[in-house]
């Protein structure tokens, strides 16, 4: 059965063109990150904006990227669920899709040029090296989304690294707590990834993919899922009774509710809008696992 999907009008377009329900993959890892290094000394704000700034529009050009390659391949229509749809149903061209990332991968090096006049210009690399991923993850010879190892890239680079980054520029360093605080985000970005392949896994094998979930099938995908957000909740656990974490941090339990609704509603439905839901939560427990364990550890700064 198709599902007419109505075309976005005005602001709408642009709008959508961000894919604004994948932003807090940029935002929560970025706070979190700066949370952390706050145990460490005082912050500075400029920083953290620029910070902020540089990593949203970084996503911003990931999707926009996404969606010119996924045009090109043919791999959307104007009948996909889940897409900006700006190509194929608002009927945007795509040189300007391409154009509009590129511009903001240009402002993302300018504000990257400050950071690093701020802390040290090896950061110039690595933000070089995450911005060729995020060009890559569906762009080049053969797309990383298009592969198994989409949710370990976009785990490891929008989860684990960015945390790792916004804390080196707060402190100067990159301490074992900071790596052990980021791998539940690394999980959780990863997750975000896993529900968008599991909720596509027909079409993407129509176009073509081989993605994690198709390998596994959508049974042990929805398990793998399962997977990422039960360690990332025991992680936090682990880590507070190791003496890595404020006990304040428990209040990432607050989200629990998110993450058993996804799975539920993946276990319970196969088509595409129908699973739309699951998406939603699995990027909002993202959100709130950041968020909360960011308070949790500003609290623990305040109270311990």
């Amino acid at each position: 059965m198709q599902h007419t999907i109505k075309a976005d009008t005005g602001w709408r377009i642009w709008w959508q063109l961000t894919r604004p329900h994948t932003l807090t993959a940029a935002f929560a890892p970025v706070f979190l990150g700066t949370m952390i290094a706050l145990t460490y000394g005082k912050l500075h704000f400029p920083l953290f904006f620029a910070m902020l700034l540089a990593s949203i529009l970084i996503q911003m050009a990931t999707n926009m990227f996404n969606e010119y390659y996924d045009f090109k391949l043919g791999l959307d229509t104007e009948h996909s669920i889940g897409i900006g749809g700006t190509i194929v149903r608002n009927g945007v061209k795509p040189k300007t899709v391409l154009n509009i990332a590129l511009a903001l991968y240009a402002i993302s090096v300018l504000i990257g040029i400050y950071i690093c006049m701020q802390t040290s210009w090896g950061l110039a690399l690595v933000g070089a090296i995450s911005m060729l991923i995020g060009y890559l993850y569906t762009g080049g010879p053969l797309p990383i989304a298009y592969t198994p190892f989409g949710e370990l890239v976009s785990g490891v680079v929008m989860g684990m690294l960015l945390i790792l980054i916004a804390f080196y520029i707060q402190t100067g360093t990159v301490t074992t707590d900071a790596v052990l605080i980021s791998i539940p985000s690394m999980l959780l970005v990863a997750a975000i990834m896993m529900s968008n392949n599991i909720r596509d896994l027909e079409g993407d094998k129509e176009g073509g993919r081989k993605t994690l979930a198709i390998l596994v099938g959508r049974n042990n995908a929805i398990t793998i899922l399962t997977l990422f957000f039960v360690i990332s909740y025991i992680w936090v656990i682990a880590l507070i009774l190791l003496g890595h974490l404020t006990p304040w941090a428990l209040l990432v339990l607050l989200s629990v509710k998110k993450p058993i609704n996804a799975i539920s509603t993946f276990r319970s439905f196969t088509v595409p809008l129908q699973v739309m839901p699951a998406m939603k939560n699995t990027a909002i427990t993202n959100t709130l696992f950041g968020l909360l364990l960011g308070i949790g550890i500003l609290v623990g700064i305040l109270f311990d």
